[in-house]
């Protein structure tokens, strides 16, 4: 049980995680894009659209990570193990920047592109920030998920 429910969390990890990191990393540029592109503003601002689209359902989907990474931990009976305690700060960490900083961020930039307004690269530096380090808090976590420092089970 313990073999399918680490598949099961790495697979989620893959799918979910995955795409948000990918559509969170486009956005910003495609944003400044969006209305200055040669092939028509609306080309632009649907790729901007999409973009969110896939941060928004793949961050509802990401929490069967945690979820099944949870259930994998127990079977495996490392929960109180330092590196799953710093994985799972991290991954909260990680999750509320989505949630409150990356996400609302580009609602403002997908409103002010709906009013038809160009995005100033000022507006997506930030954007951009919280978005690096949204992705370097999942590199980290997988990082550990794969050394498990101190573990019995690692390396």
């Amino acid at each position: 049980m313990t073999k399918i429910l680490l598949a099961l969390h790495v697979l989620a990890a893959i799918v979910a995680v995955g795409p948000v990191t990918v559509a969170a990393s486009m956005f910003p540029p495609a944003a400044r894009r969006a209305l200055t592109d040669t092939d028509g503003a609306d080309s632009g601002v649907t790729t901007v659209r999409l973009l969110h689209r896939v941060c928004r359902l793949y961050g509802a989907v990401g929490l069967a990570v945690p979820l099944f990474g949870f259930a994998t931990a127990s079977a495996m009976g490392v929960l109180g193990s330092g590196w799953l305690i710093a994985s799972i700060t991290l991954t909260a960490v990680a999750a509320g920047l989505l949630i409150a900083f990356v996400l609302p961020r580009q609602d403002e930039l997908l409103e002010e592109l709906g009013e038809g307004r160009p995005v100033e690269r000022a507006g997506t530096v930030q954007l951009a920030m919280f978005t690096g380090i949204f992705n370097l808090l999942w590199a980290t976590v997988t990082v550990l998920m794969i050394i498990r420092p101190g573990s019995t089970t690692g390396a």
